[in-house]
């Protein structure tokens, strides 16, 4: 069924107009993850009647967990301490750990108090971990059998858990009487087994698991490269602690591709669509500083070869072409490599090879466009030489930035860095510098044949 179609003017005629029901009615149609642009333009006051609609229908702890992050902070500060307090205990584990980082510190400790005892102390232990770890990303909401239990007591008891959601039941985990994990049972092969058949006999002891201090990411390519649906957390004692299920995947796998996304380019993940003016000036002004400079750097090469260009001033009509043909080749590298580091297809330790690829590939590509190039130059100046410049220049300028494209994510995963880190504005710079360098560094050796 179709979502209606809804703007922000209508929600808010609504609410002006004191038509509450009407608004409710409507809001009950509308996805939760389709709600963050029609609140983004309401005023505090009428997102308050927004969430206390919801929350009517416990709507609210599921819409603020679709929204943007950049749209958190205003719509948190339009909810009491109770009201979030509320929102907070109807959520799992992880996803109440991302609304808690939204709450701004001098309001958490006050929120936290209305929480229950025993979720404030969920909550404390989580916060132990360090960020994007398996440990903020597991919900402790899964199906764990007792290893003792039969096939039909084990079924009984997942009949009185009233435990909800398909990622609770598509794997059933079974635990010995500590609370470790021995293995996990298909609930196909539980529901068909004999009823007196035990647990222990219908487990399959060979399994993945992961501690709760694993990076995310690793976790992410986990789940992904094997088709798992969820995948259990647990201590160094083997002790069953959470489960990661495939929709939490989906988010991690969206959060680290944004993040080397914006990495590539320069920029902070807090700059978002709905981020204010001021923080994404503050977030994008450094990077931009940085390129700047590296701008400059370029230049200061070219005006090394400044007698070349008093004597040949129709070079300069070339040099565009060699920096827009070696970046490019130095970012699609780039890309080519950080992808394949992201998911885990190559080391530092293997990375030769791929480096030795993409200079080939640099070779081949700067060959071809170094043909078509010197040809173009050999008709407008009717030089052969000037041809043979720019031929050379297209070549050297595609290997290193081939080069360079592929030994910086590397050289940064070696340090123990994000591999994307503005490794965008490095390689471009490097291509630039490069191509500038080797094309009038060419030229000015064959200047007495080009002039």
């Amino acid at each position: 069924m179709a979502q209606p179609v809804v703007t922000t003017r209508v929600l808010r005629r609504l609410l002006k107009t004191g038509a509450h029901f009407r608004a409710e009615k409507l809001l009950q149609k509308i996805h939760p993850a389709d709600l963050g642009p029609l609140l983004s333009d309401l005023t505090p006051d009428e997102i308050r009647i927004v969430i206390d609609l919801l929350f009517k229908h416990h709507r609210a702890a599921t819409m603020l967990t679709e929204l943007p992050p950049e749209l958190l902070p205003e719509i948190i500060d339009s909810i009491s301490d109770q009201r979030l307090a509320d929102v907070l205990n109807r959520l799992e584990l992880d996803d109440m750990l991302e609304l808690v980082d939204a709450i701004p510190e001098e309001r958490r400790s006050v929120v936290m108090q209305h929480l229950p005892v025993a979720r404030r102390e969920e909550l404390r232990h989580a916060e132990l971990y360090p960020p994007r770890s398996a440990g903020r990303a597991m919900t402790t909401n899964f199906s764990a059998l007792d290893e003792k239990m039969t096939a039909q007591e084990a079924i009984e008891s997942l009949r009185a858990s009233g435990i909800n959601g398909s990622d609770a039941i598509l794997y059933l985990y079974v635990v010995d009487e500590l609370q470790r994990l021995t293995g996990v049972v298909p609930i196909r092969r539980l529901v068909t087994a004999q009823p007196e058949t035990p647990v222990r006999e219908l487990a399959i002891r060979e399994m993945l698991s992961t501690p709760p201090d694993a990076d995310q990411e690793e976790v992410a390519g986990l789940v992904a490269r094997y088709d798992l649906l969820a995948i259990p957390v647990t201590d160094v004692d083997g002790t069953m602690l959470g489960v990661i299920t495939v929709d939490d995947v989906i988010d991690v796998i969206t959060e680290e591709a944004t993040q080397d996304i914006y990495n590539l380019a320069g920029l902070s993940e807090e700059d978002r669509i709905f981020t204010s003016a001021r923080v994404s000036i503050s977030k994008r002004l450094p990077w931009m500083l940085v390129n700047l400079c590296t701008a400059f750097g370029a230049g200061a090469i070219v005006g090394v070869f400044e007698g070349t260009l008093d004597r040949m001033v129709s070079l300069a009509i070339f040099l565009p072409v060699v920096a827009g043909i070696g970046g490019n080749g130095g970012i699609q590298t780039l890309t080519v490599i950080t992808r394949a580091i992201a998911l885990g297809e190559i080391e530092f330790s293997s990375g030769m090879r791929a480096v030795g690829k993409e200079m080939f590939v640099g070779l081949v590509v700067g060959s071809a466009a170094g043909v078509i190039s010197g040809a173009i130059a050999y008709l407008l100046h009717g030089n052969l030489y000037m041809g043979l410049v720019l031929f050379l220049a297209m070549i050297v300028t595609m290997v290193t930035a081939s080069l360079v494209g592929a030994a910086v994510p590397l050289l940064l995963k070696a340090m123990g860095q994000d591999p994307a880190l503005g490794s965008g504005i490095l390689v471009t710079f490097a291509a630039d510098a490069l191509g500038f360098f080797s094309f009038l560094g060419i030229a000015t050796l064959l200047l007495d044949r080009i002039a």
